[in-house]
């Protein structure tokens, strides 16, 4: 490379992600404002840079990509899903799109269960209640909850973080493990006795419904009104996807009407708007999108964002590389 590419990074990554990308003789910019860019910014950042790489809140749609010079080779998303991508326009420009895949397994099973047992346990209240000063004796019969030993999962999206979920459910817990995905897993299914059901199915017998499925457009709003009728009263949902995969509205009404007991969610409809009614439920726990916010995933997507770009200019196939959307 006799003239260094300048990358672009839309926001600041782990130091050794930039390193990375030094060391290979790459001239790096980094946006540290600690502010979104605008849409006027990022296409001035896609006329002049030979790589950019972008976040989930950097919306790279068709008309910022209609800004993007001869010279841009790349957009390398810090992040596993790329639904912030127009992917089809990019690679119409002749752009290659990457990602970070494989990740985030392991930090977003955690947060799932996280989210499952503080629910299961009314961790929150009962941590207010000690806070408040209202813990003056043992009780036997003070916020009591049931087992999640042997309880039903169902498990709807079977990729790497769903499979994670699966195992800790059932290695951990003993659960029974109910699983939706496009393609059936025996492998799976023997190691777990997981059944393979329709989503549908699955809302009627799940004790808890964990969501790990990408946004599509026949993904957004899976799960409404006529879904929420069909889960048990009793039974929980954890949404640690996408936000748009779950209607607001509907598990609004839900949640008052008693239809389910209770919601974790780590994303939103519209983040990082969150509904007003979903703030004030003591029947939701709400986490800031934070559920793959692990040091170690952090890192390790640095280093794969970075690495992405450095492939590309040294005409590799990236790790990263998106081939279908």
């Amino acid at each position: 490379m006799s003239v260094m590419p300048r990358v672009y990074i839309c926001d600041p990554i782990p130091e050794n992600g930039v390193l990375l990308l030094k060391h290979n003789s790459f001239v790096v910019d980094i946006n540290s404002s600690g502010k979104d860019l605008t849409r006027d910014g990022l296409k001035k950042i896609v006329s002049e840079y030979d790589a950019v790489l972008t976040f989930l809140t950097n919306k790279i749609d068709k008309e910022i990509i209609s800004f993007a010079s001869k010279k841009l080779k790349i957009i390398s998303n810090f992040t596993v899903g790329f639904d912030n991508l127009d992917v089809l326009e990019i690679k119409a420009k002749g752009i290659v799109a990457c990602n970070t895949p494989g990740v985030a397994s392991e930090s977003v099973a955690e947060h799932t269960f996280a989210l499952i047992l503080a629910l299961n346990k009314k961790l929150l209240d009962q941590d207010k209640f000690v806070r408040d000063g209202k813990y003056k004796r043992w009780n036997p019969s003070l916020f009591l909850s049931h087992q999640i030993w042997g309880q039903t999962i169902g498990i709807i999206g079977l990729g790497r973080i769903g499979t994670f979920v699966s195992q800790v459910a059932c290695q951990g817990f003993r659960m029974k493990i109910l699983y939706f995905d496009p393609k059936k897993a025996e492998d799976f299914e023997l190691l777990t006795g997981a059944r393979y059901l329709s989503v549908e199915e699955i809302l009627k017998e799940a004790d808890i419904v964990s969501l790990h499925i990408p946004l599509t457009e026949n993904t957004k709003h899976l799960i409404g009104s006529k879904e929420f009728k069909m889960m048990k009263n009793t039974a929980i949902l954890i949404n640690t996807a996408r936000g748009p995969i779950v209607d607001e509205e509907a598990l609004v009404w839900a949640l008052n009407e008693g239809e389910i007991a209770g919601a974790g969610l780590d994303v939103y409809e519209n983040e990082p708007e969150i509904n007003k009614e979903l703030i004030q439920s003591k029947k939701v726990i709400l986490t800031p999108h934070t559920a793959s916010g692990t040091f170690e995933t952090r890192e390790q997507m640095s280093r794969i964002a970075a690495q992405n770009i450095i492939d590309v200019f040294s005409g590799k196939e990236p790790l990263g590389l998106i081939k279908t959307y």
